[in-house]
């Protein structure tokens, strides 16, 4: 059976997310696939701590955002991330949309790679406790 590599999140902006023109300010798009990325991390038991703990650190080394329409004051918002690549980089893709509508309004995918916290080195295939971690394991 093929593990859920995906999750939805509703985001309800907070009136300090927005910028002088009375939307949601662009970098703040960032923090909610944040909390969409740890979402899923979570769900597999690697989340920060266990990152840490498995001896990686997993910086984010590209990250692509397309605005198509702004986000308003209390206009809640589904965030949908699904991990889509996992052998040589950690790929996560991301779809917000309006929770009422159901239109886009961003979409996203971040890039991270996986380093040595006791080298610093970077790997170049994704160490074998992710891939157990997020039960794609081949072996």
């Amino acid at each position: 059976m093929k593990p859920d590599l995906s999750c939805e999140l509703e985001i309800d902006p907070a009136f300090h997310d927005l910028d002088m023109m009375e939307i949601v300010w662009h970098g703040h798009y960032v923090k909610y696939l944040e909390l969409a990325r740890a979402v899923i991390l979570r769900k597999h038991d690697y989340d920060w701590p266990q990152m840490r703990e498995s001896g990686y650190g997993w910086p984010v080394v590209e990250m692509k955002l397309k605005y198509v329409s702004p986000i308003h004051y209390k206009q809640r918002i589904i965030v949908r991330a699904e991990i889509t690549e996992w052998e040589n980089r950690l790929r996560f893709d991301y779809l917000l949309r309006d929770a009422d509508t159901g239109r886009k309004v961003n979409q996203a995918h971040t890039i991270q790679v996986a380093v040595s916290l006791k080298t610093g080195e970077m790997e170049y295939v994704c160490p074998e406790v992710l891939w157990k971690k997020l039960g794609v394991w081949p072996g």
